[in-house]
């Protein structure tokens, strides 16, 4: 049996990208051989073969909301794995909403679509891809493994999910992006990993000046809709899981700050394993 593993592909938290910084949201989740991606931020295709996933193999995507450092490269994901030779299913879960994505993507690239499935005796990619839209409650069973969506809260956007992923053996919960949740806490009772989102409360203004075009809204949209290091640890705490990993990390590329900050911040109120997040590493569960 293969081990089971999550892999956080991309642990940047918001969308754009600089010299030295990681990247948008990505990761891969493997329970009972299933490999399962979870958001689809910029740099998930090139984090997915770093993994040594064959990007042939993709069969089953979920997508946690509709910010875009969380689906931007799901079409050309889904495009790619075709040019190396997708010919099977893919099943998508997901807000309302990501289905007129793609059907804007496919329009974009028909030209090439089309070329390729004539040119090169491809299977027509429109007919592999099926979408399923997410609510809060059970997604899906497959593979023994079984998934449940919980609303959390990240204004302006309601349709926003954690997902715990459970096996006989293993039982990971990934909690979206979110403000504080009590629900939370119930929603990764006693998981083998909790990744929680984070920011770092003293970084902030900092960043907010490196940003450059964003008004005081941009402020606010934090603090209404994202959690602090502490308040991660305080759900960790309180849920009794067995590790904490932090990402989606606000910020991720301020080299004034360094993994001591974030362990200084989470220490007043986790003292369990801790993995402070970075682009490709791999927990074995």
């Amino acid at each position: 049996m293969t081990q089971d593993y999550i892999a956080l592909l991309g642990t940047k938290g918001g969308p754009a990208i600089r010299p030295g910084s990681s990247m948008p949201t990505s990761n891969l989740v493997c329970l009972n051989g299933q490999m399962i991606v979870l958001d689809c931020g910029l740099g998930v295709t090139r984090g997915l073969v770093d993994q040594g996933m064959q990007l042939k193999d993709l069969s089953l995507i979920l997508i946690s909301h509709l910010h875009s450092d969380h689906y931007l490269e799901l079409g050309p994901l889904i495009h790619t794995a075709w040019t190396a030779g997708l010919k099977t299913p893919v099943d998508i879960y997901g807000p309302d909403g990501l289905e007129a994505y793609w059907a804007g993507f496919l329009s974009s690239m028909k030209a090439d679509i089309d070329l390729r499935t004539e040119d090169e005796g491809r299977p027509d990619l429109r007919d592999l891809i099926t979408f399923h839209v997410v609510d809060a409650g059970p997604v899906l069973e497959c593979c023994g493994i079984s998934v449940t969506a919980l609303r959390t809260l990240h204004p302006p956007l309601v349709d926003c999910f954690a997902y715990v992923f459970k096996t006989a053996k293993a039982h990971v919960v990934f909690s979206g992006d979110t403000a504080p949740l009590d629900a939370l806490e119930e929603f990764a009772r006693g998981a083998d990993i909790l990744v929680h989102e984070a920011m770092l409360e003293s970084a902030l203004p900092a960043l907010m000046a490196r940003i450059g075009n964003g008004s005081d809204k941009l402020m606010a949209h934090w603090l209404r809709s994202h959690s602090f290091a502490h308040d991660a640890a305080l759900t960790a705490q309180k849920a009794g899981v067995k590790r904490l990993a932090l990402s989606h990390l606000i910020p991720s590329d301020d080299p004034t700050y360094g993994e001591q900050d974030w362990q200084k911040a989470v220490d007043p109120h986790w003292d369990g394993l801790l993995t402070i997040g970075y682009d490709g590493v791999k927990i074995e569960l």
